[in-house]
C-alpha cells in the first residue's frame, strides 16, 4: 500500500493499526473493486471532456444551448462525483449523483440515434446497432452499477 510506512519491529512502534486506513489501498473485495473501477472510469471520462472536447461537443443535441459550457459541466460533474466515491461518507451521494447524471445524458443518446449515428461525416460515425446497444444495454448496466453503491457501505 502506498500509504503504509514500514517500521522495524525493533523500534517497538506498532504501525499495523493504520493498515488499510490510508487514502490509497488495494481493494480487498468485490465492493471495493467496484468502487475503485467506477472511480477510475468516471475520473478518466471527466478528464477526457477537457482533453478532447471536440469529441463530446457534437454529441450534445443542437436544441441545448451553450455546448461548451455543458461539456465543461459534464466533465466537472464526472470528476467531482468520481472523487466523492473515495470516502465512504460521500459514496452513496456520489452514486445517486452518477445515476442522475446518467439519466441527464439520455437525451444525448436518443438524439444520436435520431441523427443516424453520424454527427460529422469526417468524425464520429457508428452503425445503428452500436447506438442501440449503448442505449439499451450499456446505459442500463452503468445505472445498475451505480445503484449498487447507493446502499450502505458493507462492513469489511
Amino acid at each position: 500500500m502506498l500509504t503504509d510506512i514500514v517500521v522495524p519491529k525493533e523500534t517497538g512502534i506498532d504501525n499495523t493499526a493504520h493498515m488499510n486506513e490510508g487514502f490509497i489501498n488495494i481493494p480487498r473485495n468485490r465492493y471495493e473493486w467496484s468502487v475503485a473501477l467506477m472511480l477510475l472510469f468516471y475520473l478518466a471520462a471527466g478528464i477526457n471532456h477537457f482533453r478532447v472536447p471536440d469529441f463530446y461537443l457534437p454529441l450534445i443535441p443542437d436544441y441545448l444551448p451553450n455546448k461548451v459550457l455543458l461539456n465543461t459541466l459534464s466533465g466537472v460533474a464526472e470528476i467531482g462525483l468520481a472523487l466523492l466515491l473515495v470516502w465512504p461518507a460521500t459514496r452513496r451521494l456520489a452514486a445517486w449523483g452518477i445515476i442522475a447524471m446518467l439519466l441527464a445524458f439520455l437525451p444525448a443518446h436518443i438524439w444520436f440515434i435520431q441523427k443516424g449515428g453520424c454527427l460529422d461525416p469526417n468524425g464520429l460515425c457508428v452503425p445503428a446497432w452500436v447506438m442501440w446497444v449503448r442505449l439499451l444495454l450499456i446505459h442500463p448496466l452503468l445505472l445498475w452499477w451505480a445503484y449498487g453503491l447507493t446502499r450502505p457501505v458493507p462492513a469489511s
